[in-house]
């Protein structure tokens, strides 16, 4: 495959960035997004010029370290996955990708595709701990948990925070982020101790830290590679209510 690529170098948050035009040749159609990147980055440092900086990691869809707007949308043309896990036979040949980083006042870039999402980090820091007794492991069966709050629980335990749900928002809201995170506690007896404080302290930082409010278009859903669902904004809005009145 031959592609032309567009892709945002900044060379740091205080400076301006602009697109820069690359062109590749005999690309895989079977290599991923990633190994696509690493095949310019070699040909960039063969002819002396600076590579592109990227965030990555484990590169099996795991860590959520990957993250970068494709053609418009973050991620890429593809639903539930990450962008390591994006594979270049969902391109033409001869295809135009236009590629940019997270675009968010909380994320702001640090070099090129890679943005500083360490305000996710604070949010989590936010949500405290949960009140467990020390000693032996307990019982599995000796707090008891209804089947269907446990399955929900781990699906919103699947959230990987890579911040697509803020990139794809007109607001750069965090709320489907925070809700993933207040919902698997509040679903489960461990987390209920702190419940009231966890929804309360993670909204009033979320809103320190400069992330936008939520008007449930639904665009994190949508982008989301986890499949995250609104219905957990709401659990969030109904336990910040209970907080706010106790």
């Amino acid at each position: 495959m031959d592609l032309k690529l567009k892709i945002w170098r900044q060379k740091s948050a205080s400076e301006r960035g602009a697109f820069v035009d690359y062109e590749l040749h005999d690309i895989s159609p079977d290599s991923s997004f990633l190994e696509m990147l690493d095949v310019l980055n070699e040909e960039l440092i063969g002819t002396g010029e600076e590579p592109v900086v990227f965030d990555h990691d484990c590169r099996e869809g795991i860590c959520g370290t990957c993250g970068m707007y494709i053609n418009g949308r973050p991620h890429g043309p593809d639903d539930l996955i990450t962008v390591c896990q994006l594979h270049m036979r969902k391109f033409n040949d001869g295809d135009t990708i236009v590629i940019e980083p997270w675009r968010a006042r909380a994320f702001p870039v640090i070099k090129d595709l890679m943005v500083d999402r360490s305000a996710f980090d604070k949010l989590i820091q936010e949500s405290g701990y949960v009140s467990v007794n020390t000693g032996n492991a307990p019982d599995a069966n000796s707090i008891p948990v209804e089947k269907e709050k446990a399955d929900l629980s781990m699906d919103a335990a699947t959230c990987i925070g890579c911040g697509a749900c803020v990139a794809a928002c007109k607001n750069a809201s965090a709320m489907l982020f925070v809700s993933a995170k207040v919902s698997h506690l509040a679903l489960l007896p461990q987390g209920r101790v702190e419940a009231k404080r966890r929804a309360s302290n993670m909204v009033a930082k979320m809103d320190a830290l400069g992330f936008g409010n939520c008007t449930n278009t639904g665009a994190c859903e949508a982008e989301c590679p986890k499949g995250i669902k609104l219905t957990n904004i709401s659990r969030l809005n109904r336990e910040y209510f209970k907080a706010s009145l106790f």
